[in-house]
């Protein structure tokens, strides 16, 4: 199924529903199909076509959800970026995919006049052009093939230039099909996002409410949390998408009221690891709320989920595959490995991406065909064990794994130790250059206690972890570095303090 129509179906099941709550607009589910099909008929009108890109260089806001489905409608393909991001990036970005059209806001004009590769691109800008474009009368839209490209997701380019993931439609619906199944969502839902919707896990919200006719809550960041969560309160929130660091940061807030979040149906945690501690916290202080611990990539959009019900048996899984996909852990030669044995996770099935825009050799490195059936698997490049019922456990990246004195180390399991310590409220553990061990572990720490030394930090570590796997190094920072899309950065982590903004020394 193409996307739109799950915005289409919604509308004609409930059109007075609720759609989309922006700070003071409201949509219900007509509107929204209406405010969409005018401006999809304003981007045919521009020569917007099939399989033409659109950039969407919008922060979240309901003009954001109304770009998103117009540009489907219209039959193009979205290309959704930070509005964060830097102009070199943004260049290398424009130069891949080519937009026709680019949806901005008013203050990043300049930022568009500064990039050549985007100057003389059409634009409809928030505050002027775009009020304007949805002014137009609707036409109405021609049926056209799921199998049309729905999605380029730019990847975060840490080890390289930007890749555009290539999402057909099929491959979102599939995704979505399967979310919304294990999340048992309902149009009685209501969702927030406070995820940037440039990135997938903040997308797909707006994907799967629409797909269910449930109220989406937009929300433009994190940055003020007790505003957030006097939102989730106000507006009876029941979905709560999270990332560890937004765990983080409810666990060091003061006097925090748990009545705010007495409508929470369920919490989502993926992006990256959560720390078990985190975990344990969150399940503590939202008793009545399922916490679901998933794993994905831009590449699947997800790829495991863990059954609420299994978090103590599982300790620290990631759960099985979805409905409708495989998930399997392979050696170098791509066969299965035993239940206990680490390797690479692999992914099959009808929500993987159709390749990298433009990037044949990057598409083989990723794409590979089962030595035994011939069917193409995402290589994901994260290192797993699962258990003989097929439970996946997160290792590390593979190219994160600490090489010291022989020994291996996985800095997550590093990270989880600290992450129980009182008074460590974020931990990064990162592999530095060293002359005899090869590489040594350094811990990178946001500390809640300013009387917190790293001689506490290594004592502690000493008591619960191997030798080998007890820091050399201990830096204290205000905060940890964050990717755009709001995961914890451990190549920014490893670069000098000075460089991302940091302070370094003990707080003692």
């Amino acid at each position: 199924m193409r996307i739109e129509r799950y915005l289409q179906d919604s509308a004609a099941r409930d059109g007075a529903r609720t759609a989309i709550v922006s700070g003071e607009v409201r949509l219900d589910y007509a509107r929204f199909l209406d405010l969409a099909t005018r401006m999809a008929t304003t981007l045919r009108m521009r020569g917007v076509g099939r399989g033409d890109r659109v950039l969407v260089l919008l922060d979240n806001g309901w003009q954001t959800a109304v770009a998103v489905f117009a540009t489907w409608i219209a039959g193009a393909v979205i290309c959704p970026v930070n509005p964060a991001t830097r102009s070199a990036r943004l260049a290398q970005i424009a130069r891949d995919c080519t937009p026709v059209l680019v949806f901005v806001e008013s203050r990043l004009e300049r930022l568009l006049d500064e990039t050549s590769e985007l100057a003389a691109t059409p634009r409809i800008v928030t505050g002027g052009s775009f009020e304007a474009a949805i002014d137009t009368a609707p036409l109405a839209a021609e049926p056209l093939p799921d199998t049309d490209l729905a999605a380029l997701i730019y990847t975060s380019g840490s080890t390289g230039e930007p890749k555009g993931v290539m999402l057909a439609h099929d491959n979102v619906d599939a995704a979505a099909r399967a979310i919304t199944a294990y999340l048992e969502n309902t149009a009685a839902d209501t969702i927030l996002v406070v995820l940037p919707m440039s990135f997938g896990y903040g997308l797909n919200q707006l994907v799967t409410a629409a797909r269910c006719g449930a109220t989406l809550i937009i929300e433009k960041s994190f940055a003020f949390p007790q505003a957030i969560f006097e939102r989730i309160r106000d507006e009876r929130v029941t979905g709560f998408p999270l990332v560890p660091a937004m765990a983080a940061m409810m666990m060091q807030a003061r006097d925090l009221d748990a009545s705010l979040f007495a409508s929470l149906r369920y919490v989502t945690s993926a992006a990256a690891p959560m720390p078990l501690a985190h975990l344990d916290w969150l399940r503590a202080f939202l008793p009545q709320a399922k916490l679901y611990s998933m794993y994905g990539q831009t590449e699947c959009t997800r790829a495991s989920w863990l059954p609420p019900g299994e978090i103590d048996a599982r300790r620290g899984s990631v759960g099985i595959a979805i409905p409708g996909g495989r998930a399997e852990v392979v050696d170098e030669a791509g066969e299965t490995v035993a239940p206990g044995t680490m390797g690479e996770l692999v992914i099959s099935g009808p929500h993987v991406m159709r390749g990298y825009w433009q990037n044949e050799a990057a598409t083989r490195r990723a794409l590979r065909p089962d030595p035994r059936t011939g069917i193409l698997r995402l290589h994901t490049g994260d290192l797993f064990t699962a258990d003989a019922d097929g439970y996946l456990t997160f290792v590390s990246r593979m190219d994160d794994i600490i090489k010291s004195r022989g020994e291996k180390v996985a800095p997550k399991a590093v990270e989880d130790v600290l992450c129980r310590m009182p008074g460590v409220a974020e931990a990064l553990v990162v592999g530095i250059a060293h002359e005899v061990l090869g590489q040594a572990v350094k811990a990178v720490i946001v500390a809640s206690d300013p009387a917190l030394t790293e001689r506490d930090v290594l004592r502690f570590c000493a008591r619960h972890l191997e030798d080998h796997m007890v820091p050399k190094q201990v830096e204290f920072r205000e905060f940890l570095p964050k990717t755009d899309s709001g995961k914890a950065s451990r190549r920014l982590a490893a670069e000098p303090a000075t460089t991302t903004g940091q302070k370094t020394g003990s707080p003692a």
